[in-house]
């Protein structure tokens, strides 16, 4: 049994970089990972996903949905979830 890394396992299953499916799963897996930060810095502060979504005017489901993929965030909401609910930064960096 020949033993795969996980870039050859992605580049095996969904293609190189550069090609839309593996550009795809990048983007999916960025999104899952500001929800899964979000998620982490809301239970740093010790709020429920009901208490940070008072503070930021938006519903319980809402900052689940977020939590769990993160992808469908606007930048606008994102900030305001980090600066006015968590009390936080955002920073970004683009890539070329």
């Amino acid at each position: 049994m020949e033993i795969k890394s996980w870039k050859t396992i992605k580049d095996d299953v969904y293609g190189k970089k550069g090609t839309s499916r593996r550009d795809q799963l990048e983007r999916e897996v960025e999104g899952f990972k500001i929800g899964l930060l979000l998620r982490q810095a809301r239970e740093q502060k010790h709020l429920t996903q009901q208490q940070l979504g008072e503070l930021v005017d938006k519903k319980r489901t809402y900052i689940s949905r977020v939590e769990n993929d993160g992808s469908n965030l606007t930048l606008k909401t994102l900030f305001e979830i980090v600066e006015k609910g968590l009390g936080g930064k955002v920073t970004i960096t683009i890539d070329v």
